[in-house]
């Protein structure tokens, strides 16, 4: 078996949808959006055979549903996206050299873009209306526990291609054969770049196996440090939501960091609070005392490994650490870059926070489940990217472009 036919097709259709006018795919958009809605049923029924496969247990299980108002938040995103304005086409630059030369820069799509994802069929919606909305074609390989629901969802979408005359082949679901995935990252020749969004075992193996320039997203480690200034009642609010909020997807928080001076006093407010959703507290041995102190029912002493785990579930790591340098510290060890986040009342003291640490995105007094495309005002999102080339936090419509140079002559040579 082999997927060569079609990324040739995906290749192909880059003429179709690249010369798209702005306005039929705002109603291409539009129409989709409508025809989700429509299909609220079809969707929920597909997706009820691939739950029914995976375990309940399972953590992915939570960002593999799709219900009513998921999918209706599905189709309020696509009509987001339609009203954002094309990036492609955009000009970023205009220079009349003094041998009359005009040389413009300007946006133009990538072309084939290729994603490669688990378990999360919002994902397949996602990704083809941004590449839709900005002139891309989009190949989409995604889990085998989401084969049912991608299927009906790429079916929809390529309907509504063809109702607008677009050909269909711009957007493309692959095999789920784990033997095609290497066919796919060594396609230079049909894709211009490989999103991987997933676990970080995902990631490594597309960044250690692909010819394809490769875009990361997906892994996120995590934290809080609730500063000593912190308003405590303030902080526990803002941590309980960073973790039970959503505890499977990538901007969950998994480690908290008190400062020793507060330590007592907040751990006694927060402990009540997650209780109530039954999170684990993997706990150092200084937030272990405090934690057994309050008879916290679900406690276990922290493991080294535990520190710098992304849980994606209801447990969380808790470590008390002596002041900001050592919170600074800990945060630089064991961060993935992802989205950090300080609570405090101390304007010096977050300001160092912010400008110190290394990460897509950085919080003040605020819980990191904020980073998203949508709530970022972009519309949706790929992913969010954790590395600092092309693309960096919410990888969305604005970062589907890259760059060309367009040049006007009227018989010139170079001397």
């Amino acid at each position: 078996m082999t997927i060569q036919p079609l990324l040739e097709k995906a290749r192909q259709a880059t003429a179709s949808i690249r010369t798209l006018p702005d306005a039929q795919k705002q109603a291409l958009l539009q129409a989709l959006s409508l025809t989700l809605t429509d299909n609220i049923a079809a969707i929920m029924a597909e997706n009820q055979k691939d739950l029914d496969a995976m375990p309940d247990d399972d953590p992915k299980k939570d960002r593999l549903l799709l219900n009513t108002p998921r999918i209706r938040s599905l189709a309020a995103s696509l009509l987001d996206i339609a009203r954002l304005p094309d990036p492609a086409n955009q000009l970023l630059l205009e220079n009349q050299l003094d041998n009359g030369l005009l040389i413009q820069k300007k946006t133009v799509p990538l072309g084939v873009v290729g994603v490669i994802y688990e378990s999360r069929p919002n994902v397949t919606v996602d990704v083809a209306a941004l590449c839709i909305r900005s002139g891309n074609v989009c190949v989409l390989r995604g889990g085998s526990d989401a084969i049912h629901t991608n299927t009906l969802l790429v079916s929809l979408i390529q309907d509504t291609l063809r109702a607008f005359h677009t050909d269909e082949n711009a957007v493309q679901l692959l095999p789920v054969d784990r033997a095609l995935v290497t066919e796919m990252l060594t396609a230079s020749q049909y894709i211009d770049i490989i999103i991987p969004r997933g676990s970080q075992q995902l990631i490594d193996f597309v960044r250690q196996h692909s010819r394809v320039p490769v875009i990361e997203t997906g892994a996120g480690v995590c934290h809080t440090y609730v500063e000593r200034s912190a308003n405590l009642e303030q902080a526990a609010a803002i941590v309980t939501n960073a973790k039970v909020s959503r505890p499977s997807v990538c901007n969950a928080l998994d480690t908290v960091l008190v400062e020793e001076p507060v330590a007592s006093d907040f751990i006694a407010l927060l402990a009540p609070q997650l209780a109530a959703h039954n999170v684990d507290i993997y706990a150092d041995p200084a937030a272990y005392a405090l934690l057994e102190a309050q008879q916290y029912p679900q406690l276990h002493p922290a493991a080294p490994e535990d520190f710098g785990r992304e849980f994606l579930s209801l447990k969380c790591s808790i470590k008390i650490v002596p002041d900001t340098k050592a919170a600074l510290a800990h945060i630089q060890a064991f961060s993935s870059r992802h989205s950090e986040a300080i609570i405090s009342r101390d304007p010096i003291v977050s300001e160092q926070f912010l400008n110190t640490v290394d990460a897509a995105a950085v919080y003040v007094n605020a819980s990191t489940r904020f980073t998203d495309g949508g709530v970022f005002g972009l519309g949706a999102e790929i992913g969010i990217s954790t590395q600092k080339l092309h693309a960096r936090g919410p990888f969305a419509l604005e970062k589907l472009v890259t760059e060309k140079w367009f040049v006007y002559g009227s018989g010139q040579v170079r001397p």
